[in-house]
């Protein structure tokens, strides 16, 4: 499935049904620029999974409140919207794939 992009309004939406992968990133972090061409890669890869993308900024303060995003990037796994498991720093593309591999055994 594409990578998408998401906000504080369009968020729950997102996540609602299947496995779903967010990246909470800003464009002023370094890691998060590192692994923006990592996770979109992955997204091309695995077509089964919904990748999102978080734009921490100003505007959009409500959702990384929610989860305790406190450093980025930070990855959040969901299942048809609910939180299973949270990752935080640069993963390379192989342990993504293992990760995904494991939610979808779960």
């Amino acid at each position: 499935m594409a990578l998408q992009h998401a906000n504080d309004e369009t968020f729950e939406s997102m996540i609602s049904d299947g496995i779903t992968l967010v990246d909470f990133w800003a464009a002023w972090c370094g890691p998060c620029q590192m692994f923006g061409p990592i996770f979109e890669s992955v997204s091309e890869t695995v077509k089964d999974v919904n990748f999102v993308k978080f734009e921490i900024d100003d505007v959009n303060r409500k959702t990384p409140a929610k989860f305790g995003i406190r450093s980025i990037p930070s990855i959040l796994a969901f299942v048809n919207g609910e939180l299973k498991e949270a990752r935080t720093g640069l993963m390379d593309e192989e342990t993504v794939i293992q990760w995904i591999n494991e939610l979808k055994a779960a």
